[in-house]
């Protein structure tokens, strides 16, 4: 699987490099008995449904005609902007959302806790440093980069 998700970046990244668009993620699952090709785009200024349509086509058209077939079993393919919940993945990810709220799942519990929801203010390569309210209180959080299993933008309520 690791094998499409690279083919499919390789043929993917000069469609996006000639329309200034930036990769989020690519993914290929299975879904009960489909499979899914999921590519996730972005750009300044949030990325629209022309735009994914465009990505779509021009990606589709090189698998279609790439041989031997990197996708020989049948699949979905799903163009989409990462949305306003977007994954932290690079490290240019996590220092643009600097300031901005966000969702951290931990491998290991801390103070009991494995979910925390904060203020991200600042990044490191080895932790991140979140301002999280408890009750009434704010709180700066250190969290070990190594013990981050997922982190988002998040939308506070």
């Amino acid at each position: 699987m690791s094998n499409v998700v690279e083919t499919v970046t390789d043929f993917l990244m000069p469609i996006l490099d000639e329309q200034n668009f930036e990769l989020v993620e690519v993914e290929f699952v299975k879904e009960g008995k489909n499979w899914f090709l999921r590519v996730y785009i972005d750009k300044d200024g949030g990325i629209d449904i022309e735009e994914c349509a465009l990505v779509s086509e021009r990606l589709s058209e090189k698998l279609d005609s790439a041989d031997p077939d990197p996708i020989p079993q049948a699949y979905f393919l799903e163009v989409s902007s990462p949305g306003a919940e977007r994954p932290l993945k690079k490290e240019a990810d996590y220092e643009k959302a600097i300031g901005e709220y966000i969702h951290v799942s931990l491998y290991q519990a801390i103070d009991g806790e494995k979910i925390y929801q904060g203020f991200l203010q600042s990044v490191t390569p080895e932790e991140l440093v979140l301002k999280i309210r408890i009750k009434t209180r704010e709180k700066e959080l250190v969290l070990e980069r190594k013990n981050i299993a997922k982190a988002r933008l998040a939308i506070q309520f």
